[in-house]
């Protein structure tokens, strides 16, 4: 929106959004103007909306982030910093603290006074102003006043039915213990529903529960990174383990050996499927929870990031009658997620689809998904040679650890089906190194091999603090675009959506080599790594390290992320070739 262009008002803004009519909107600034009160909370109090959409709208006129206080929301210690009777005058309280910025929920996030005197009374240079209802800071004023939270009350609070276990199977009674009294307790329970509800909502893909000195430290991942969610007080830890451990059917009285478990649960309304891994420490067990959430699976391959020239190479790889297709990538990668993409564009009536895998991530229909057992000798290899007596066309093998899986991987390609696996190598040509090492003949992998996809995830720049800056010569140097100094890039500023982190999301970075006749001919001859990434180049092939630069081109990350994210020697640091058009550089607003 221009500086000259007037912002929309509350009122304005529901209608647009199909919140209430033109006629309600009528109606109600005709009781308004009688009234005297303010239009949006006299539609809350009438229930015609909720605090929720009437955030939503301010923040939207403000231009300010909005915010629906709770807990899990804020840290009740805080308000210690400003105290119960400077926080009312001020009507804001503050939520929580991110290295040196606190971020303080305010009924007038624009009141520059208002903020000099929080800067003022929390000795925090960074005040990080959100708009919040002034009913709804005034409540937890009083919640939280004097700082002396009971942290057993503060969890008895919380809703118990936020998070729900979905077919929870019985555990046999065992001797009752303080220890089991304390799992069974609302506090324990509803701290692990708040740390998997705020995982869920933020899109993080692993919670850590991890032993600490003072206690216990729990964090989560997002977008590849890990952050803070909260640390319990003391004495909690052995509770809190043995809570994750009873939903996920682990054995909560073994605690010397690593377990796993799975459980699936009911957050924000949708099942979610999680897996949970036991490891004991010098200080304690540490448990790590894989969110498995479906709504953050994306199956097209334009949502994954593929450079146009990239995904046709890869398209007309997958479509090739038979042979074997290799994602590499390291732990985290998204590799899965890249092959749920192939098996989504392959699926069809006509086609019957196999997958082996540990674990089954996600459940995909029409595929039959086959799940590795090794307890009872159901392992890759096993599960591969009986796949091929199920007449299948096309198989998905979840990742080719030994040297048996491989040879039978590509021995099924070679006797007309379609195979499809992961492999941990940090390029695509390493691909072909890897499976020699595992003995596989060189005739027979040129033969079987039709393509390679190496792929990593770089964090994309937040939207809400996108801005110009100009990466240093060095930078570029690395990045082999030194002939791009003075072009200005985007970045993120950093800005409370993002945990000031200025990345949201991420986006694959993506190398797709196709098999030529020459590369067959050089692998069958068993030539070099260097070689066959020579020889790729020449095929029109980009590196990762040019296919992550074509991103930061793009104004989709930065060119800092791009070297972290990729190898510093797939690639020399010449002037690299720059396909396709790339958008020009958009000012930050």
């Amino acid at each position: 929106m221009s500086e000259g262009t007037p912002k929309p008002r509350v009122g304005e803004l529901l209608v647009a959004d199909g919140v209430i009519t033109e006629n309600q909107l009528a109606r109600a600034l005709a009781e308004q103007r009688a009234s005297g009160q303010m239009l949006g909370e006299m539609l809350v109090g009438q229930g015609v909306i909720t605090q929720q959409i009437l955030v939503r709208s301010l923040s939207k006129c403000l231009g300010i982030q909005g915010v629906t206080l709770r807990h899990g929301l804020i840290d009740p210690v805080l308000i210690a910093m400003i105290g119960e009777e400077e926080a009312e005058r001020l009507r804001a309280i503050p939520m929580f603290m991110v290295r040196d910025t606190l971020t303080v929920a305010m009924a007038e996030p624009q009141s520059l006074p208002t903020i000099d005197r929080l800067r003022q009374l929390t000795k925090c240079r960074r005040i990080r102003p959100v708009l919040a209802l002034e009913a709804n800071i005034r409540e937890y004023i009083k919640k939280y006043a004097g700082g002396n939270v009971d942290v057993d009350a503060f969890l008895t609070s919380l809703a118990e039915q936020d998070v729900e276990v979905v077919e929870r199977e019985s555990v046999d009674e065992g001797p009752a213990t303080d220890l089991d009294k304390l799992v069974a307790g609302s506090p324990i329970v509803n701290l692990v529903n708040v740390a998997l509800l705020t995982a869920v909502k933020d899109r993080g893909s692993d919670i850590h529960i991890e032993p600490d000195k003072r206690g216990t430290r729990v964090r989560y991942r997002k977008d590849g990174m890990l952050r803070d969610l909260m640390k319990p007080p003391p004495g909690m830890h052995a509770a809190v383990i043995s809570r994750v451990k009873v939903i996920g059917r682990m054995d909560i009285a073994e605690k010397r050996l690593p377990q796993e478990g799975r459980v699936r649960i009911v957050a924000e309304g949708r099942e979610i499927d999680l897996r949970v891994s036991s490891m004991p420490t010098l200080l304690g067990e540490k448990i790590v929870i894989r969110i498995l959430d479906k709504q953050n699976l994306k199956v097209r391959f334009e949502d994954l990031g593929f450079e146009h020239a990239a995904m046709q190479r890869f398209k007309l790889v997958l479509k090739q009658p038979h042979g074997l297709v290799l994602v590499t990538g390291p732990t985290g990668s998204g590799k899965t997620t890249t092959l749920y993409s192939a098996l989504e564009l392959l699926r069809s009536p006509e086609v019957n689809i196999l997958t082996v895998e540990d674990p089954v991530e996600y459940q995909l229909d029409g595929v039959n998904q086959i799940q590795v057992q090794d307890q009872i000798g159901l392992g890759f290899a096993r599960a591969l040679r009986s796949i091929l007596r199920q007449d299948p066309d096309i198989i998905m093998v979840g990742e080719i650890r030994d040297e048996e899986t491989a040879r039978v991987a590509v021995q099924a390609a070679l006797t007309g089906h379609g195979v499809l696996a992961t492999l941990h190598t940090n390029d695509a040509v390493g691909a072909v190194a890897r499976l020699l090492d595992m003995h596989v003949e060189p005739y027979l992998l040129s033969s079987a091999l039709n393509g390679v996809v190496a792929q990593r995830l770089a964090r994309t720049i937040c939207a809400g603090c996108r801005t110009k800056y100009y990466p240093t010569p060095e930078v570029l140097a690395d990045a082999g675009i030194a002939s791009m100094a003075g072009r200005p890039f985007q970045k993120g500023g950093g800005c409370p959506q993002c945990h000031d982190s200025g990345f949201q999301g991420r986006l694959g970075v993506y190398e797709v080599i196709e098999i030529t006749q020459p590369m067959r001919r050089m692998i069958h001859s068993r030539a070099s790594s260097q070689m066959l990434r020579e020889q790729t180049a020449r095929d029109g092939a980009l590196s990762l390290r040019q296919a992550g630069v074509q991103l930061a081109l793009a104004d989709k990350t930065s060119v800092e992320e791009v070297l972290r994210v990729t190898r510093t020697d797939d690639v020399d640091c010449e002037a690299l070739p720059i396909a396709g058009r790339v958008e020009p550089v958009r000012e930050a607003a």
